[in-house]
């Protein structure tokens, strides 16, 4: 592939940094939130997510984080060493902050919404002393997901492991992951945004956050315009996601990738994304090529938004063959690749 080498003597793949939720999704769904009486509990927010969907594609992967000190926190950890990720660099709040917790509504296949309760947040905690160079060292690549970036001290901690990570060829991957909480300001958003993309090797968002990381920059890009300016700033891989309509990825070597969603039975219409960055990054990592890590990725989105769960229910890679496998035999090769 070529356009982006990872350091495969490096003990973690991947390291994520950001946000840890508990979600709250009902099972008396397709009905509005007010009606509903009955939950399942998860383990939630973005890249809690893809550090699950990672690790079950078989990948190494770290966390560095805040939570509650309380039942919850505890879930959280002991969810993760469940599932083999890295847990010595996720830390107890001391002030009484808690996990924020969502409350999906799941109104139809094609409508959702979420309730979030994120007051004195737990994972915006994060402290420039939870940031350790040495763990950084030992990852191929670290992911900052862009609702870190929203207060401080969590923004600062954030900073700091990009400035380690580049002072250490750590590559960087940036999810833009916009949620509106927490931000002040359209102006805040770009500057954080903007400063993390810069320094970015591969980074994922929609067009509504590619919009909101340039509005002080240049308004109005198009996908083209705006992959050509990240890469003018040093960025390998530029993914653009425009939902339904599909998805590109622009390499810097001018290329341009696209994938379609396969055809699948909506459950709800969230978490898709979290597990399209999984399974995208997991190809990355093995060496595919661009349109192999789309077809992952558009596979993994496909599972998550036909089930129930997020994180509990991330494929590992035997089920995203086999689905991409059994699609094509019923709609065709070319089914998803534009």
């Amino acid at each position: 592939m070529g356009f982006i080498e990872f350091d495969n003597t490096k003990k973690y793949d991947l390291i994520l940094l950001g946000r840890v939720a508990i979600d709250f999704n009902p099972i008396d769904y397709y009905k509005p939130l007010s009606e509903s009486t009955t939950f399942k509990k998860y383990l939630g927010g973005s890249p809690a997510n893809i550090a699950v969907g990672m690790a079950r594609l078989g990948k190494k992967i770290g966390f560095i984080g805040k939570v509650s000190d309380d039942q919850f926190g505890d879930f959280v950890t002991e969810y993760f060493n469940k599932e083999g990720i890295d847990t010595s660099h996720i830390t107890k709040c001391t002030k009484g902050e808690k996990l924020g917790l969502t409350f999906t509504e799941i109104l139809s296949e094609t409508e959702s919404s979420i309730l979030m309760y994120r007051d004195a947040i737990a994972d915006l905690q994060l402290d420039v002393v939870n940031i350790d160079e040495e763990y950084i060292m030992n990852a191929k690549a670290i992911l900052i997901s862009g609702t870190a970036l929203a207060q401080s001290p969590s923004r600062e901690a954030a900073l700091k492991a990009l400035a380690l990570a580049k002072k250490n060829n750590v590559k960087v991957i940036f999810d833009v992951d916009y949620r509106p909480y927490n931000w002040k300001n359209a102006d805040e958003i770009a500057i954080y945004y903007s400063i993390v993309a810069k320094e970015s090797d591969v980074i994922l968002g929609s067009r509504e956050e590619f919009d909101l990381t340039e509005q002080l920059i240049e308004k109005g890009r198009t996908d083209l315009e705006t992959a050509r300016y990240f890469h003018s700033q040093g960025c390998k891989i530029v993914v653009i996601k425009h939902g339904k309509e599909g998805s590109t990825a622009y390499t810097n070597d001018g290329n341009q990738y696209s994938i379609k969603p396969f055809p699948v039975k909506l459950l709800k219409s969230f978490g898709g994304g979290d597990g399209y960055a999984s399974a995208f990054l997991y190809g990355l990592f093995e060496g595919l090529d661009i349109i192999d890590c789309l077809e992952l990725g558009s596979a993994s989105a496909a599972l998550l938004v036909a089930s129930h769960g997020c994180s509990e229910d991330m494929p590992d890679i035997k089920s995203v063959k086999e689905f991409i496998a059994d699609s094509k035999k019923k709609y065709g090769d070319m089914i998803a690749r534009a």
